[in-house]
C-alpha cells in the first residue's frame, strides 16, 4: 500500500458515519476551508523560517486539507482524489506544451504570454454567462492586498494601466487628500471608502515598483513588533509599564528602540 493511499484510508475511517470521528463526519466544504487557508499560511511560514523541518510537518497537514476536501466530494457523489490528481496531472500537461509536446518557446516570455492565454481560455470555458471579463477567476477569498494586485495585473494585461510609477504616484497624493478631507468630515463611511481607495492604490504604486505589497507590510508589521517588545522590555527593566508612560516618554522610548535596528 502506498503512503497516500493509506492516508487516503484514514480519511475514509475518519468520515465513516457509523464508526468515525463524529468531528470530521460532521464536516463540510465551507466548515474546513478556514483550516485550508490556515494550514498553507502556516507552510508559507515555515518556508519564510527556513525550517525544513517543520515544512515537512506542514506540507503534511495541508496535504491532509486535501485529503479531507476529497473525501467530502466522495461522500456526496461528486469528485474523488483520483478525479483531483488526475484533474491536475490534466492540466499541468496541457499549459506545459513545450515540455510534453513539440511547442517551441523562444524566450520566457513567449512562455508566460501562451500560459496566460491558456487561463484565459479555460476561464472562458467554464464561465456561466457570455460575459467573460479579464478579472474573472481571481478568488475573493484572497487576502485583500493579494487580490488588490492581482486584480491590477489583470486589467494591465490588456492595457488598463497607469503609463508609469510617477503617475501612480501623483494618484496616491491625491488619494491621500481626499483620505485626509474625509477624516475632517467625520464621515466613518465615507473614511472607509476613502481608505480603501488609497490602500488600493499604495498597492498599485507597489506593483510598478516591482515590491510584492503583501511582503512589504509583514516585514514592517515585524519591524513593529520587534520594536515594540524592546520598549517592553525596557520598561519593564526599570520596573514600569506602558500604561504610566506619557506620550513623550513614549515617543523617547520608541527613538531608542529604532536605533538599536
Amino acid at each position: 500500500m502506498t503512503r497516500i493511499q493509506a492516508l487516503l484510508d484514514v480519511m475514509e475511517r475518519l468520515r465513516d458515519p457509523q464508526t468515525g470521528c463524529p468531528w470530521d463526519i460532521k464536516q463540510s466544504f465551507e466548515t474546513i476551508a478556514p483550516y485550508t487557508i490556515e494550514e498553507a499560511y502556516e507552510v508559507a511560514d515555515a518556508i519564510e523560517r527556513g525550517d525544513n523541518a517543520a515544512l515537512c510537518d506542514e506540507l503534511g497537514d495541508l496535504l491532509l486539507q486535501v485529503v479531507f476536501h476529497a473525501q467530502i466530494g466522495r461522500d456526496l457523489g461528486l469528485f474523488d482524489f483520483d478525479d483531483v490528481a488526475a484533474a491536475i496531472t490534466e492540466k499541468m500537461v496541457r499549459r506545459h506544451p513545450h515540455v510534453f509536446g513539440d511547442t517551441v518557446f523562444n524566450n520566457e516570455q513567449e512562455q508566460k504570454a501562451h500560459w496566460e492565454s491558456l487561463k484565459a481560455s479555460e476561464r472562458a470555458a467554464t464561465a456561466d454567462s457570455n460575459e467573460v471579463s479579464a478579472l474573472d477567476g481571481v478568488a475573493v477569498a484572497l487576502p485583500a492586498l493579494v487580490r488588490a494586485e492581482k486584480i491590477q495585473k489583470r486589467a494591465a494585461r490588456v492595457g488598463f494601466d497607469w503609463p508609469d510609477a510617477s503617475a501612480v504616484s501623483a494618484k496616491l497624493t491625491e488619494e491621500l487628500n481626499e483620505f485626509i478631507d474625509a477624516v475632517t468630515t467625520g464621515d466613518s463611511r465615507a473614511c472607509e471608502d476613502e481608505l480603501g481607495d488609497l490602500l488600493f492604490t499604495v498597492t498599485n504604486m507597489a506593483r510598478h515598483m516591482k515590491i510584492d505589497p503583501e511582503q512589504a507590510l509583514k516585514k514592517s508589521t515585524a519591524k513593529f513588533e520587534r520594536r515594540f517588545k524592546r520598549v517592553e522590555s525596557s520598561l519593564k527593566s526599570s520596573g514600569q509599564t506602558l500604561e504610566s508612560q506619557s506620550a513623550e516618554s513614549l515617543d523617547r522610548h520608541w527613538h531608542n528602540a529604532k536605533l538599536s535596528d
